[in-house]
């Protein structure tokens, strides 16, 4: 009986937890990187800089993110997710606030700068790494929670940010997103639990995880790089891309519209359907839904439009769930928060340039751009045949 109740506290407990991160990432999440594609216009207009300017700010706090990912997943190695994460909802503030008060250029930078070291301690990767802090190798479920609540980011940020901006300026909607961070994503952090022997703490002689085992190492890092650049491409370029490739506007904006909805409903399926088979299986299948999508759309047409955007956004919520719980299942607990650090830097900087490299193939390639991010998709599924799918893999030989 003692045992059962535990067994139901413990339950409770972590459903509380993951509600409560889940509710904090999709705060960190649409205060940060999604801010840009409805705020970028006004800021650019009011400071008198090009556009462009404002999303290479943005692809620097995306670097900065990922230069810094691999000592924030240390920190929480050693010392448990908490204090990180309410560190990321000061700091992002703090960056809200600079942006708010950015005047030009330098000022612009600066405070994506700060937004770059904010999204380093407040997104995913902190994330996935502070849940492996409390729950080790039974993180996975936790970890497809918070990416449940974190799917509406942008369905929050984006409707959210507009009215702001049209009611009050963008100056005034970036310090309502600062605020936000202070008075709901610290408290939330806050009730994050320590861990009992806080984040798996590596023996003293080892200072650093580093690239070991390195074959399993690079495979993963090339699959995430491949798979963020894909996502950074068809955030950007999806509507135009559907367009270029004879939809009409209205086609365009109602098939991109299904890319967050399929998301979570393929983390749905992650959760209740995939999750006692290996993260492996779920991400080979991740791998191979924006390929599918791309066959189905040349043979039918731009009617498939919809179609095609259902497959990649299932790909990619499916993929984004991968990040967390692959490296946990082929590696193991000990040291992740550094290991998902190390793993995610190639992606973040892939994310960071896809947009102006795939913008610059699609004016070269036209529609054939597909090719290119079906290819990398195709490549990133054959790096994933290469890793075992057995718990022996080749960092506990």
């Amino acid at each position: 009986m003692a045992e059962a109740r535990d067994n139901r506290e413990s339950v409770r407990s972590r459903g509380g937890v993951v509600t409560a991160l889940g509710i904090s990432q999709t705060l960190a999440w649409a205060s940060s990187y999604y801010l840009p594609a409805i705020l970028a216009d006004p800021i650019a207009a009011s400071i008198d800089v090009p556009r462009a300017w404002v999303f290479a700010a943005f692809s620097a706090a995306l670097l900065i993110a990922a230069f810094a990912g691999p000592a924030v997943g240390r920190l929480i190695d050693r010392r448990g997710g908490r204090g990180v994460l309410m560190l990321s909802n000061v700091v992002l503030a703090a960056g809200l606030i600079a942006l708010a008060a950015a005047n030009g250029v330098t000022g612009l930078f600066a405070a994506w700068a700060v937004l770059g070291a904010g999204m380093a301690l407040g997104l995913y990767d902190a994330g996935f790494a502070a849940l492996t802090a409390l729950y080790g190798h039974n993180a996975r479920g936790p970890i497809t929670g918070i990416t449940l609540f974190a799917g509406f980011a942008s369905t929050v940020s984006w409707p959210l940010s507009t009215f702001l901006n049209d009611a009050l300026g963008w100056r005034e909607t970036l310090l309502v997103w600062a605020g936000l961070n202070i008075v709901f994503g610290l408290p939330l952090n806050l009730l994050l639990p320590v861990p009992a022997r806080p984040a798996h703490r590596p023996r003293p002689a080892e200072h650093s995880i580093g690239w070991k085992p390195y074959k399993e190492m690079f495979l993963l890092a090339f699959v995430f790089a491949a798979a963020w650049f894909v996502t950074g491409a068809m955030a950007a370029h999806l509507p135009r891309l559907l367009e270029r490739a004879g939809a009409t506007p209205l086609q365009a904006i109602a098939a991109a519209a299904l890319v967050g909805p399929a998301q979570v409903a393929a983390r749905l399926v992650e959760f209740f359907v995939l999750r006692r088979s290996h993260p492996l299986v779920s991400a080979r299948i991740a791998a191979l839904l924006h390929p599918i999508g791309a066959v189905v759309f040349a043979v039918i047409g731009p009617a498939a439009a919809a179609a095609f955007a259902v497959f990649y956004g299932a790909g990619n919520g499916l993929l984004t769930i991968a990040r967390g719980t692959v490296p946990l299942a082929v590696f193991g607990p000990q040291g992740y928060g550094e290991r998902t650090g190390l793993l995610g830097a190639p992606a973040r900087a892939a994310q960071a340039f896809a947009p102006l490299v795939f913008g610059l193939l699609l004016d070269r390639m036209g529609v054939s751009v597909i090719l290119v991010s079906v290819a990398l998709c195709l490549a990133a599924f054959a790096a994933l045949l290469c890793l075992r799918t057995s718990r022996d893999g080749a960092a506990r030989r």
